[in-house]
């Protein structure tokens, strides 16, 4: 059943990986399957989501890490039911946007298969038990802060925290996202496990190696009266991706080479 599982984790991600290439290069076949308004940034943006989700779950399926699976699960669960409930309601507005119900059940069902997924890992030990650095420590408790006061503000439509203009739509939809990200640092908070942390971090890394360079060069173009978002959300990009980096690949104590963790589908 494990090997089943490990199997299928590493297919999903190669599929969401293409689909993050997709976004990224704005190919039709990809972008036309996102029934929202959206833009070049906001498909770069998605492109980021998708490459944060597929390495994280890319490691589980190979290094058999799969405690790991539960706080990602519910971090996607959470997600997804709020992106469907936000769905469901446009298209009872509106029962002429077809699309969109249709996205809203797709999200129904990914709900239910992390809620699955949840169920099934929830016993399942973690095999690298090695504590929480202090530098994650207090590194995700930031996180999870600034997550739930920026995801919360965009579901509510309080502000536009983005460096580029977001239409009501997609300021709920990526709200839900950095909400449901929030639970995944909750997670590794309360199962303060280095087998529980590699994930979030994997996924810090390719969230930020694919927007820096989008970020870098929108200064040149970007909103004046937004400028500020675009300095604080790139200074956030590069200190989660040095932080990813350090204690990945540089720290002796919790880099690959050095984890608990026996790599390979066995």
């Amino acid at each position: 059943m494990s090997r089943m599982v490990r199997y299928s984790f590493i297919a999903t991600s190669c599929v969401a990986l293409a689909f993050a290439v997709g976004f990224f290069l704005q190919l039709p076949w990809a972008t036309g399957l996102w029934p929202w308004p959206t833009s070049r940034l906001s498909n770069i943006f998605i492109a980021s989501i998708l490459a944060a989700s597929a390495v994280p779950v890319l490691w589980i399926g190979l290094s058999g890490e799969l405690a790991a699976i539960t706080g990602g699960a519910i971090n996607l669960c959470l997600t997804y039911l709020g992106m469907a409930a936000f769905s469901f309601q446009i298209y009872s507005q509106d029962t002429g946007r077809r699309p969109i119900l249709l996205y809203a059940f797709v999200c129904i069902a990914l709900a239910l298969l992390c809620f699955g997924l949840i169920f099934w890992a929830r016993r399942i030990r973690f095999r690298d038990t090695r504590p929480l650095p202090s530098g994650v420590r207090v590194s995700f408790i930031a996180f999870l802060i600034i997550l739930i006061l920026v995801g919360g503000a965009l579901v509510l439509r309080m502000a536009n925290i983005f460096p580029w203009r977001l239409s009501p739509e997609q300021s709920v939809l990526y709200g839900w996202i950095f909400l449901g990200a929030a639970c995944y640092f909750l997670y590794a908070l309360i199962n303060p496990k280095w087998g529980n942390a590699q994930g979030q971090l994997l996924g810090f890394l390719a969230y930020d190696v694919v927007l820096i360079v989008p970020f870098l060069n929108h200064f040149a173009t970007v909103d004046p009266r937004l400028r500020i978002n675009l300095v604080i959300y790139t200074g956030v990009i590069i200190y989660s991706g040095l932080l990813a980096a350090y204690y990945l690949i540089l720290n002796k104590a919790t880099r690959f080479a050095t984890s608990g963790n026996r790599t390979g589908l066995t």
